[in-house]
C-alpha cells in the first residue's frame, strides 16, 4: 500500500501501466484522509501526490517572516481578500455517472463517502454539464426547435433522468 496521512486508510494502487496508478475504491474498502484542521497562524499543512508513489502525503511546516537566502519572497496579507472560494468539487458527466452505476451498491457508497463526507475530500459543490458533453457517449441537446423562446420543446434526456437527476 502507499503511504497516506497517518490515521487515515492507505491507498491500495492498481497499476494501469505507464506510470498510471490509481487507489482502488470498492464495496469493502475505499481510501480516506483525517479531517482536516486549520493550521495555526504562521503554519502551513501541504499534501502532496506524485507519479513516485506520495498519496496525499501530509506534512507540516512555518512561514518564514524573513528569507536570508537569496530565492522567491512570498509575503501574505491575510487581512485582504481578493476573491471567495465558495468551494470545492467535481463534474457529474455522463461518463462519470455510467461508471458510478456500474459499481455495486455498497462501491457506489464507498465512492461517494470519499468525495463528499467528513471522512473523505469534503466537496461541497458539483457541475453538472447542461445536454451533451465531450464525455457523452452521444450528441444530444434539450430543445432542437429554432426559435423556441419559450422553451415548450425542452425535455431532458434518459441520461440526465437515468443516470444524474
Amino acid at each position: 500500500t502507499l503511504s497516506c496521512l497517518p490515521g487515515a486508510r492507505p491507498c491500495i494502487p492498481r497499476d494501469f501501466g505507464h506510470g498510471s496508478l490509481v487507489c482502488v475504491c470498492n464495496a469493502t474498502y475505499c481510501d480516506t484522509l483525517d479531517p482536516l484542521v486549520l493550521p495555526a497562524p504562521g503554519s502551513y499543512i501541504k499534501y502532496e501526490s506524485s507519479k513516485a508513489g506520495k498519496r496525499l502525503e501530509r506534512s507540516e511546516g512555518r512561514f518564514q517572516s524573513s528569507l536570508h537566502t537569496p530565492g522567491l519572497l512570498l509575503t501574505l496579507n491575510i487581512s485582504t481578500l481578493y476573491q471567495y472560494v465558495k468551494g470545492f468539487g467535481g463534474s457529474l458527466s455522463d461518463a462519470a455517472a455510467m461508471n458510478i452505476l456500474k459499481l455495486s451498491r455498497p462501491a457506489q457508497d464507498n465512492l461517494l463517502r470519499s468525495y463528499f463526507s467528513e471522512s473523505g475530500i469534503e466537496y461541497n459543490l458539483i457541475r453538472v454539464p447542461m445536454a451533451c458533453s465531450d464525455f457523452s457517449v452521444r450528441p444530444y441537446s434539450y430543445d432542437d426547435v429554432p426559435d423556441d423562446y419559450e422553451l415548450k420543446h425542452f425535455r431532458l434526456v434518459d441520461e440526465d433522468v437515468k443516470m444524474k437527476v
